[in-house]
C-alpha cells in the first residue's frame, strides 16, 4: 500500500542516532511497496541533513552517504498540489502550507499519512486520513 512519507519519518532513516517505530515501520513498507511526497520534501531533507552538519551532528561526507538512501527507494514526488486545498487545511487546522502539503498530498491520493510531526498529526485524525504505524502519543 503506498503511503505519504513526511520528512520527519525519513529524517529518522538519515540520521544513524534517530529513531522512531511509525519511521520503522514505514522503511519496512517503502522496501517493496512505494511512496508519495509533495515537491518541498527534496528540500526539506536536504535542509534536515545540513542542519544537522551544522550543529555538528553530521559531517559532509555522512550527508552524501544519507542521500545515497532516498535515492534508491520508491519515491514519487507529486509535483501538482490543490492549491484551494493546502490554503484550506493550512486554515482549517493552523498548519504551515509546508505541513498542509503533506496532507493535500495524503487525502488526494487516498494513502495514509507517516509523520511525526504532532499538529500534523491532529489534523489529519480530523481529516480522517489514515496515519502509518503506530499511534503516537500527543500529550
Amino acid at each position: 500500500m503506498p503511503f505519504v512519507l513526511d520528512a520527519s519519518i525519513a529524517a529518522c532513516w538519515l540520521i544513524d542516532d534517530e529513531d522512531n517505530a511509525a519511521a520503522t515501520v514505514a522503511r519496512g513498507l517503502i522496501l517493496n511497496d512505494h511512496a508519495v511526497v509533495p515537491a518541498l520534501w527534496w528540500f526539506e531533507i536536504r535542509n534536515t541533513l545540513i542542519s544537522n552538519e551544522r550543529r555538528g551532528r553530521l559531517t559532509q561526507e555522512d550527508t552524501n552517504a544519507a542521500l545515497r538512501l532516498p535515492a534508491g527507494l520508491a519515491i514519487t514526488i507529486d509535483r501538482l498540489p490543490d492549491e484551494a486545498s493546502v490554503l484550506g487545511l493550512a486554515r482549517r487546522h493552523r498548519l504551515t502550507a509546508y505541513d498542509a502539503a503533506y496532507l493535500d498530498v495524503a487525502h488526494r491520493h487516498g494513502c495514509p499519512l507517516a509523520t511525526l510531526d504532532r499538529a500534523l498529526i491532529r489534523a489529519a485524525r480530523a481529516e480522517g486520513v489514515a496515519l502509518l504505524g503506530p499511534p503516537p502519543d500527543l500529550r
